[in-house]
């Protein structure tokens, strides 16, 4: 099975990453490898490079291709990943969160509003969970909430309800009976703006595989398997992953817990991580005129620098 994946922000993703020949690092988003070639050309045949994907699609097309070690499972078990390997630490990981291009362009997955599919946006194929359960089960309240919290769609209360009037008369089965759902419950658009579905179908995908309550813990967790020095490169599609992304950088660069009145630290909360893109990195206009899905993609990216277990109190005047 052909796994064609065009990276986003590839160079910038791995060069942050500061690799070094014969260190250990993780793709953790393995997809069609695209991001992972670039980390072994880097390597240079030295060290070790571990992909790990959801999708057993992504694992078999891209093992065979690349000749890696490649795990399915999701990067938030990355701890339990390494000790199963006998590695104690890596030195660097990169995350690309968010869909990929194949799972897009293939309908049978059910991820996009162009493609006649069934309603299935499972990442992990074995998971239980899908969006036509999501669809046809929820209550009204549910699939606002979900619609408003996940895609910040502002017409949620009207899709529910569409949704709710539509599935009386019979199940809703495929994407585009959804499509059409949604539009036809969505005031008329101008000019080029996104699809009237984009917002409520990327909110499903992220109800289905469950992408954002867990993420800030498994941030820490992946931080906490890096060696000093290790890099993270995170790059996130949607405005409320990168506002995790960018809250748990900032509050491991600054773990005080001290009153901000008092003249000096007493908790002893050293910084476990710098962070190195103050602001986040962006494609270029080059890239984006290539590559259509980098349009709302941001990089950020944080240097370990402390284990998260030293807790020496700072002393000041």
């Amino acid at each position: 099975m052909e796994f064609n994946h065009i990276p986003v922000l590839p160079q910038e993703a791995v060069d942050a990453l500061s690799i070094r020949l014969g260190g250990v690092y993780v793709d953790g988003t393995l997809g069609g490898g695209g991001h992972a070639a670039l980390i072994l050309e880097k390597l240079g045949g030295t060290g070790r490079l571990i992909g790990i994907d959801q999708d057993i699609n992504a694992i078999t097309a891209t093992r065979n291709r690349l000749k890696i070690e490649a795990i399915h499972d999701n990067f938030h078990n990355l701890s339990q990943i390494l000790k199963d390997n006998n590695i104690p630490k890596v030195d660097g990981v990169l995350l690309d969160l968010g869909v990929s291009s194949h799972q897009l362009d293939t309908p049978e997955r059910g991820f996009s509003y162009r493609f006649q599919g069934h309603l299935d946006m499972r990442m992990n194929q074995s998971a239980e969970l899908t969006a036509k359960t999501i669809i046809n089960t929820y209550t009204q309240e549910q699939l606002t909430d979900i619609f408003f919290t996940f895609g910040e769609e502002r017409h949620s209360r009207r899709i529910a309800r569409a949704i709710i009037n539509a599935r009386k008369i019979a199940p809703i089965e495929t994407t585009l009976e959804l499509s059409a759902i949604i539009e036809k419950a969505t005031p008329r658009r101008y000019g080029d703006g996104p699809h009237p579905a984009m917002r409520t179908f990327m909110a499903l995908r992220i109800a289905v595989n469950n992408e954002l309550h867990p993420l800030d813990r498994a941030l820490e967790s992946i931080i906490e398997c890096l060696n000093p020095g290790g890099r993270i490169s995170v790059i996130t599609f949607h405005s409320l992953e990168d506002r995790i992304v960018k809250r748990c950088f900032n509050r491991l660069a600054d773990p005080c817990t001290c009153p901000r009145d008092i003249p000096y630290c007493a908790c002893g909360k050293l910084p476990v991580l710098k962070v190195i893109t103050k602001k986040p990195i962006l494609p270029t206009k080059e890239e984006l005129s290539h590559n259509s899905r980098a349009h709302s993609a941001k990089l950020r990216v944080g240097e370990k620098i402390h284990e998260t277990a030293i807790a020496t109190p700072k002393t000041g005047p």
